[in-house]
């Protein structure tokens, strides 16, 4: 046999191409069979806990771009914690009801939503919240997130409901939910009430009108010929009317204007008289607002008094220091208005209407009202100016519909009662970015009472009972567990299926009047106690550590779901249910925009995955600073790709020559490795080491780069590249090959266990070619330690061959310009000769030893510091350089040019050196 070409490129099963898509749902399914996610909790059962607990995405619709960031984030956490030694379970939720499935349903069935029986319209909105949990726990699942899909925590289901009725029945035992008449965000096109965490804002053109208050009964301070001059975007608010606030501190200006004597803070008579164009203005007096209390001026279209009462909101921001004041249709109206006992005058209905307590606008939309108003107030003489402005202004964020301020009886949280709790307990919560303290801080600070009811149906009915003689609503203990039990057997639809003596406890009697007869509460509760008790109906319900050790979820959260469970975890324990909170930003297109269809560059998780495989997402994922708002596309995916291109084959190279290796027969101990391999695993132990501090700090970005950037510089175009001639050429069982087959084991076992909570489906592939691993799964293994040893690594060394890896950088610089000018072909045909312009390159230069294999040249000649060099040398930091082709002939054996081939009489086309190797092989395996 001709022992000179049989050692060639080893090759290992592992596919060169990923071809991610077909391959990652077979590994998916068999993880299912192995079911890997129980396998991992039977191990680190015992170790501390870690609980990252899932904020419920909607059950309504495809899952996107934004869910896939939020879930592989998660995913990234989960799996490296029970790697780090914790034990790290993970349910998965849904939140289910609320407003969008009961319009999904009615504008997909056609339905009338009065016309049918309630428990019908409530069955087909779980039949629909189902469907889309089914659809998504499937998407999520491909992006090869592991948890405990089979067993999810889902909104809708009767444990769930009996626990959220729970918390509500704490909360009222301490005196935190309470009904009353106030001005709430109210919605026409969802006909309920809105909290809001369901407010967002947009644009609306809006008409702006400033009209004159005639005054009737002056107090001794203005003459009936004068108008109060008060400014408003709502016209139709007007025949809601009923005073008009002024500041008690500021100061007021009687002018005259042609025939008409009018009233504005003095602070704003020049912004005023431009508005109107007023000309030739006088200034008749001034008076301070307090003064002006108690002055009456008639409405204009109707009989009825408007008084001038002291308002501190009052500013000079805008309008004419008059603020109209409507108790029905706004906040700081209706604060006032309790002030002064005005009463409250609502002439709007639940879709948005006038009713009758507005004649003459009875049954128009309160949009279409503004024209009639208007109208109404020209006829009167009373409006001073129309115009249109476009402002930000809020909407119902589901139905992206205007909304509106009106006073009806709600049930509320008082926030007020638990607030400094909250503030309190916030301080006690590790942030993630920081800001995010400071920002739910400001945000509970300036919260008004969390409106909880809604006129809904499809939701967790408020468990409230009314006596029908009294109308006492009843509460207690009693009423509480008796229907939280019911729930817990039947599910919240029994509510609506039964009348309210059917629900309510045996022998429960009204406490105020002792009547038997009662009728139950017909709004349900706000989404976002729903989801806000997840900590209860979750972490509790099943023995999970309270509170959690980590809420994950977008910026927007802050207003909702952290908010929420914020609320109700102080409220009821009297602490947060978080003890960390990490929040993330949006995703957005290339160029930084928000996705939308209409621009067409909306990012589809599926499509991806389709294309380019989920570990190509996830990688994405890990590449970005996810705290703020990160971008994805085609082409920056293309980038992912490319990177995880050069990861994968660095573990093919890694894998496939190990062939043959055999860890506990072939290692070669750490003491008998040479310096250039103990300097690589140091190397390797230090990526080791800062890749495990990233992931402690959820910095997967560092993850990513440095993983990357060691694949491609320590080891592809550096370690590996000068090894292949110790791999190929050395003999099999060489002392030389077998280090450099021990360092790359070891590189690799600790590289595929670092990228796997990253990279799950291309670490469980490759750590099925390892040789040597029993374990049937990366997922059941730790993450590899430091080794104090090769951490250990002689500073002096370390910083020895960090320089050379320097100096190589730029002697190839000289090398690649000498291939482009056709010098040589390959390296190995090339030599060179080296002039150190400096101390450092001459003595790191002078330390190495074979300078020839560490440039992967034929030959290398090294001059001294003061050797002048030729005037075609490469000039370089620190360094000239010659490139030549080297002189010989090339060996048909190791590919390099030697002078010394055909020495050998037995082999005429091969160097000495692969003589020698050949030689002893031969009698190796003759002797065998």
């Amino acid at each position: 046999m001709d022992y000179s070409k049989t050692l060639s490129l080893p090759k290992t099963d592992f596919p060169m191409r990923g071809n991610l898509p077909n391959r990652e749902p077979h590994m998916q399914t068999n993880w299912d069979e192995q079911s890997i996610y129980q396998k991992v909790l039977e191990r680190t059962k015992g170790r501390p806990s870690f609980v990252l607990h899932d904020g419920p995405p909607y059950a309504n619709g495809d899952i996107h771009i934004g869910h896939a960031l939020n879930k592989i984030l998660k995913d990234f956490i989960m799996r490296y914690k029970s790697m780090a030694g914790f034990y790290a379970p993970y349910v998965p939720g849904w939140d289910t009801h609320g407003l969008p499935i009961e319009q999904a349903i009615i504008n997909a069935q056609g339905l009338d939503r009065r016309a049918i029986e309630v428990n019908d319209f409530r069955k087909r909105c779980e039949e629909y919240a189902w469907s889309y949990i089914d659809k998504q726990r499937d998407q999520f699942k491909r992006l090869g997130v592991r948890g405990d899909w089979e067993n999810p925590y889902v909104t809708l289901l009767p444990e769930y409901e009996a626990n959220q009725i729970r918390v509500f029945g704490e909360m009222a035992k301490k005196g935190y939910i309470y009904k009353g008449l106030r001005c709430v965000y109210w919605s026409p096109s969802s006909e309920t009430a809105l909290a809001d965490a369901e407010i967002e804002y947009k644009d609306k053109r809006s008409p702006s009108i400033y009209v004159s208050f005639q005054v009737v009964d002056g107090k001794g301070q203005l003459d009936t010929e004068t108008g109060v001059v008060i400014w408003t975007t709502t016209p139709w608010t007007l025949p809601a009317n009923l005073a008009i606030s002024i500041h008690p501190e500021l100061e007021y200006s009687v002018v005259r204007v042609a025939d008409r004597k009018l009233l504005v803070a003095s602070g704003l008579l020049e912004a005023v008289t431009k508005e109107l164009e007023w000309e030739n203005v006088e200034v008749v007096s001034t008076h301070k607002g307090a003064d002006l209390e108690g002055v009456v001026t008639q409405h204009p279209f109707y009989e009825r008094k408007s008084p001038l009462i002291l308002g501190e909101h009052v500013t000079l921001d805008a309008g004419t220091g008059c603020v109209h004041t409507a108790p029905g249709h706004g906040e700081d109206d209706f604060a006032v208005g309790q002030k002064y006992e005005l009463g409250v005058l609502c002439p709007v209905d639940h879709e948005g209407k006038m009713t009758s307590e507005a004649p003459g606008f009875e049954g128009l939309f309160y949009e279409d009202a503004n024209k009639v108003v208007t109208e109404k107030l020209k006829e009167a003489g009373a409006l001073l100016k129309l115009s249109f402005f476009t402002h930000s202004y809020p909407h119902d964020w589901r139905t992206k519909k205007p909304v509106i301020y009106r006073a009806t009886e709600q049930w509320f949280a008082s926030i007020d009662g638990f607030r400094d709790q909250m503030l309190e307990a916030i301080k006690n919560v590790k942030w993630i970015p920081q800001w995010g303290e400071t920002r739910l801080a400001n945000m509970i600070a300036d919260r008004g009472d969390w409106c909880i009811s809604r006129q809904r149906v499809w939701g967790v009915p408020i468990p409230i009972f009314y006596c029908k003689c009294c109308n006492e609503p009843i509460i207690n203990d009693t009423t509480i567990n008796h229907i939280a039990d019911m729930f817990r057997k039947e599910g919240s639809s029994v509510w609506f299926a039964r009348e309210a003596n059917e629900l309510v406890p045996e022998g429960l009697s009204c406490p105020k009047c002792g009547a038997h007869e009662f009728r139950k509460e017909t709004d349900i509760m706000d989404v976002w106690f729903d989801s806000g008790s997840s900590h209860q109906a979750v972490l509790r319900e099943r023995g999970m550590s309270w509170p959690a050790d980590m809420y994950l979820e977008g910026s927007d959260q802050y207003r909702g779901w952290f908010n929420s469970s914020l609320s109700t975890g102080v409220a009821v324990y009297g602490t947060a249910p978080y003890k960390s909170v990490l929040s993330h930003g949006f995703a957005l297109d290339g160029e930084g925009r928000k996705m939308s269809k209409s621009l067409g560059n909306v990012v589809i998780p599926q499509q991806v995955i389709d294309k380019l495989g989920a570990d190509i997402l996830r990688l994405w994922v890990a590449s970005v600073d996810y705290q703020s708002d990160v971008r994805i596309s085609d082409a920056i995916l293309n980038q992912i790709a490319e990177v995880y291109r050069k990861i994968r084959n660095t573990f093919r190279f890694l894998l496939g020559n190990l062939d043959g290796f055999e860890p506990a027969r072939d290692r070669v101990a750490y003491e008998q490795l040479g310096e250039l391999d103990r300097y690589v695993l140091a190397k390797a132990a230090q990526v080791t080491k800062r890749v495990k501090k990233a992931y402690d700090e959820y910095q997967f970005h560092t993850v990513f780069h440095t993983v990357h950037n060691f694949c491609v510089i320590e080891l592809s175009s550096f370690y590996l590249d000068i090894c292949k001639d110790r791999l190929y050429v050395e003999a099999p069982d060489s002392s030389k090959r077998r280090a450099a087959q021990t360092v790359m084991y070891d590189c690799l076992l600790s590289l595929v266990r670092l990228i796997a909570p990253i990279l799950p489906h291309t670490a469980d592939e490759v750590w099925n070619f390892i040789p040597g691993v029993e374990v049937e799964s990366v997922q059941l293994t730790d993450m590899p330690e430091a080794e104090e040893k090769h951490l250990s690594f002689s500073a002096e060394a370390l910083s020895k061959w960090d320089a050379f890896m320097e100096i190589r950088d730029e002697v190839l610089k000289a090398m690649e310009e000498a291939r482009r000018n056709k010098v040589f072909g390959n390296s190995v045909d090339a030599k060179l000769a080296l002039y150190p312009q400096n101390d450092a390159v001459a003595q790191t230069l002078a330390a190495m030893e074979d300078l020839a294999d560490l440039f992967i040249v034929a030959h290398v000649d090294l001059h001294s510091q003061d050797a002048a060099a030729p005037a075609d040398a490469v000039q370089l930091e620190g360094i000239r350089v010659v490139v030549a082709a080297a002189d010989g002939v090339k060996c048909e054996r190791c590919r390099v040019v030697k002078q010394d081939v055909g020495s050998h009489s037995a082999h005429p086309a091969i160097c000495g050196r692969c003589a020698t190797v050949v030689e002893e092989h031969y009698a190796h395996v003759h002797e065998e």
